[in-house]
């Protein structure tokens, strides 16, 4: 679907990157997330606001899931493909979740979630992963109850880390 959603009620499709509506409210949406602490506190910078929907389409690993609700944007749902070397099919790992909290407690997010998870599947990916903050304890109940848990291999060894490393 391109353009406005219906007047009324929620809505939850998959972006069309080349649809202005749809552009926009990905990057309103994503600048909302990076300006609340668990987002890191700080506003996208112009050149991600101006490039990120184009570099986005750039890459047919990516897709993203909106949410709108009469018409006015509340969620957003970032996915990145990769590839399981164990399982020698794709992966599919959520980038980023975001609702305006205005439409947190409503299962947006679950909505969002479960569309992902079916673009995946078409995508004939294995798994879905995603990172949340400890302390972000609303998301991590929502995820839980999506099926989301820790990755381990062996229970000796415990639940893997996620690292990161800046690269300048």
């Amino acid at each position: 679907m391109t353009g406005a959603p219906p007047a009324s009620g929620l809505r939850v499709l998959r972006a069309d990157y080349a649809d202005a509506l749809h552009a926009a409210a990905l990057v309103s949406l994503l600048d909302a997330y990076a300006q609340d602490p668990a987002g890191g506190g700080h506003a996208l910078s112009e050149h991600v606001k101006t490039h990120l929907v184009a570099a986005l389409a750039a890459r047919p690993q990516a897709y993203s899931v909106l949410a709108f609700d009469a018409g006015q944007p509340v969620g957003l749902v970032n996915c990145i493909e990769g590839f399981s070397t164990f399982q020698c099919r794709p992966l599919v790992n959520v980038h980023d979740v975001v609702v305006l909290a205005s439409h947190r407690g409503q299962r947006v997010g679950e909505r969002m979630l479960n569309l992902a998870e079916a673009i995946a599947l078409q995508r004939g990916a294995c798994k879905l992963t995603l990172e949340v903050l400890q302390g972000n304890q609303s998301a991590r109940r929502l995820y839980q109850r999506l099926g989301f848990a820790g990755y381990e291999l062996d229970p000796a060894l415990g639940q893997a880390q996620f690292l990161q490393k800046w690269l300048v």
